[in-house]
């Protein structure tokens, strides 16, 4: 995974609704049955992120 460094001076915040089963994969739980919950939570923040920012991620 690549990664990229945005600089950001402001204070902006970006709001992403999780499940709690996301909230939690988040912190370290792991979900055995279902391990796509922490993908999911991630790929929702990462869109929200891109949304708020304009950022388009390179690694696609």
């Amino acid at each position: 995974m690549n990664s990229s460094t945005v600089k950001n001076e402001s204070r902006d915040k970006i709001a992403v609704e999780l499940t709690p089963n996301e909230a939690l994969a988040l912190t370290g739980v792991e979900f055995n049955s279902n391990q796509d919950v922490k993908a999911s939570a991630r790929r929702k923040i990462r869109a929200a992120f891109e949304k708020t920012f304009d950022f388009a991620s390179e690694e696609r």
